[in-house]
């Protein structure tokens, strides 16, 4: 008999042949919270007849409906590649690194178009049954990756779906041995590209990716679903620097709004030969936008500084991904 709580819950995911298509999950992902729901549109007629008071119950329908909503885990050594192709577009097969176990994923910023998942949750009920509740057609229209001081890399995804569908098996979870990448293996570079060093004085780093979609593509036809979400806006990436005041050279950036190439890694334990498990964001110009250092007390300054990441024209925006997963 499974837990009766959140404790027996899980999460497993795949890429889809085509958006919407149920597909039996092939990962299992740990995850810390979630807001996956399905959502309707419901519609009640306001015909008036003679003596009834309350609306009839027949008449209300059911117009529309699609799913969606946040999916929170920290990012871990093993299972990422589904989320972050899903997240940045490319089509992406791992390269091994020599003759070793570790293979590098790289994931360029394009058009996400054809990219999509199916994502199956399993909640339990308090007799520990676990329920399914499998969301196809799943595109990620946001991701915002986080670490500070004492903390763990995080990402919270917020989800766009075409449906929830009650009816599939659920499936059997069974996980990798993963680690989380933390704040003891991360390093903030920054500087002319290609020629970034080191930043001192860095708390914490967050960075959001945000992918306007147009998710209201309800046509007739279609029983009330949607078609995929397509691109509707540039993307957006933003974030923010929280930093002891050590030195003015952000600061200065800031003043003058000078571009400058921003990489944030994680380097953990080495996988073999001269590969060791990596995450790494590469934003080849950002900007800062406010927030230059303020004294609100006898305390160490401690500026926030906001950044616009943009294109320089050349070089991608790129997430780089290094594990043992031989597929995604």
């Amino acid at each position: 008999m499974g837990i009766g709580s959140g404790l027996g819950a899980q999460i497993g995911i795949v890429a889809e042949s085509s958006y919407g298509t149920y597909a039996a999950p092939t990962k299992f992902v740990e995850f810390t919270k979630e807001g996956l729901v399905f959502r309707k549109v419901t519609a009640q007629s306001a015909g008036i007849a003679a003596g009834r008071l309350v609306d009839l119950s027949t008449r209300r329908v059911m117009t529309t409906a699609d799913a969606g909503g946040p999916l929170e885990m920290e990012v871990t050594n093993k299972a990422m590649g589904l989320f972050l192709q899903c997240l940045m577009g490319t089509t992406v097969t791992p390269v091994q690194q020599a003759a070793t176990i570790a293979y590098l994923q790289t994931h360029i910023l394009v058009d996400s178009f054809g990219k999509s998942l199916t994502i199956q949750k399993g909640v339990p009920l308090t007799t520990g049954t676990v329920t399914d509740k499998t969301f196809v057609g799943c595109k990620i229209i946001s991701a915002e990756f986080s670490c500070e001081v004492g903390g763990m890399l995080t990402v919270s995804f917020e989800i766009d779906a075409k449906d929830c569908d009650e009816t599939q098996t659920l499936a059997v979870a069974s996980y990798p041995a993963m680690s989380p990448f933390h704040f003891g293996q991360m390093t903030l570079k920054l500087g002319t590209l290609a020629s970034e060093t080191s930043q001192d004085g860095i708390r914490k780093v967050s960075i959001k990716i945000e992918r306007p979609m147009a998710t209201d593509r309800y046509y007739a036809g279609a029983a009330g679903r949607k078609k995929e979400p397509i691109a509707n806006d540039k993307v957006k990436i933003t974030g923010s620097l929280e930093m002891d005041y050590v030195d003015t050279v952000v600061d200065d950036w800031h003043t003058a709004d000078t571009g400058k190439s921003l990489i944030w890694e994680f380097i953990g334990p080495n996988i073999a030969s001269t590969y060791f498990e990596t995450f790494r964001v590469s934003l080849p110009v950002i900007k800062f936008d406010d927030a230059p250092p303020v004294v609100e007390g006898p305390d160490v300054i401690k500026p926030t500084f906001n950044f616009t990441g943009l294109y320089d024209g050349t070089n991608a925006n790129k997430i780089e991904y290094m594990s043992t997963d031989v597929t995604l």
